[in-house]
């Protein structure tokens, strides 16, 4: 069995289904959109792109990325099945030359149709679509499956530490309610620590919130996430699925406080472990969520959540 996996993994999560793969022996490529970079040949290149991207609605930067994907493909055999990931990142006639190149062709979802659109490829262009979030499976009849765990599962220690609340987020329609948790947090003497990454600094946000310009990945997190007592998940709006910081809550068995309520409708949902917030109401946070202990999931629970199922699932491996 030959698979690519085609996706912009600017995070590295999902390198992590093209390793699972590997260690099942299956022959697996990664074509991975967002190390493609594309060099202007002179001023007048870029000028051009922008009146290009301004009046036609056409980047030279992703025409070249598109047939830098196609040009990888024709090196190739035909694949038994290709995985898009980010399909809105094509347009769909490259989708449809992509298709050329397998014997079926599948795209996962981990973002809402509202944030990224994929109506124009809705129409004979794959042969299966996944999605996590529940309301676009619903509406479209995309098939439903959750992110996944991709890391060990860490034992439960006891945590010698002061942080409480742990997050890191972009800074965009969120960040209202982060702050007004910061500021509640912060008067009854609740450790947090919330990173917020973005272009400009916010202006009157908590004192206590970290802003930073520079991306941070997984591998700079570790301290904070082993340190952390509970893991904070604030969902986008327009989201109904669960993010991959759920999914790290999982493996390294901490407690979660979220704004997502569809997480009450999942198996491994416990209000001893996760709190979840209406950010429309007062908050009220009982403190005894941070001293009781977590309670570890059963092992079919936690299993159908892992990367191992993910991949048999999607690729539909015995």
């Amino acid at each position: 069995m030959k698979i690519c996996v085609i996706s912009f993994d600017f995070f590295n999560f999902d390198q992590n289904i093209v390793l699972e793969l590997k260690r099942k022996n299956i022959r697996t490529d990664h074509i991975d959109i967002s190390q493609f970079k594309y060099k202007y040949s002179s001023i007048f290149d870029r000028v051009s792109n922008f009146f290009n991207k301004l009046i036609f609605k056409k980047s030279i930067k992703k025409i070249e990325m598109e047939k830098h994907v196609l040009a990888r493909l024709k090196t190739q055999d035909t694949y038994d099945l290709i995985l898009v990931i980010r399909p809105d990142c094509f347009t769909k006639q490259t989708h449809l030359e992509i298709k050329k190149h397998t014997n079926k062709y599948v795209s996962y979802l981990y973002d809402s149709c509202t944030r990224f659109p994929i109506d124009y490829l809705l129409d004979g262009v794959f042969d299966e679509i996944f999605s996590f979030d529940l309301d676009d499976c619903q509406k479209f009849g995309f098939s439903f499956i959750t992110n996944y765990i991709y890391i060990d599962k860490k034992e439960i220690k006891e945590q010698q530490t002061n942080q409480n609340v742990f997050i890191i987020i972009s800074a965009d329609e969120r960040l209202p309610f982060l702050n007004n948790l910061a500021n509640y947090l912060s008067a009854k003497n609740i450790t947090f620590k919330f990173l917020v990454i973005g272009k400009r600094q916010p202006k009157n946000i908590n004192s206590n919130i970290i802003y930073s310009k520079k991306h941070i990945f997984l591998e700079d997190l570790q301290n904070d996430l082993e340190n952390s007592k509970v893991f904070l998940d604030l969902i986008r709006h327009g989201h109904n699925g669960l993010s991959f910081r759920i999914f790290e809550a999982l493996a390294m068995q901490k407690k979660i406080i979220t704004t997502n309520d569809s997480i009450k409708g999942y198996d491994f949902y416990n209000p001893s472990n996760i709190l979840v917030l209406n950010e429309n109401a007062d908050l009220n946070i009982n403190r005894d969520f941070f001293t009781t202990p977590y309670e570890p999931l059963s092992d079919e629970i936690y299993h159908k959540y892992t990367i191992q199922n993910w991949v048999k699932t999607v690729f539909k491996l015995e």
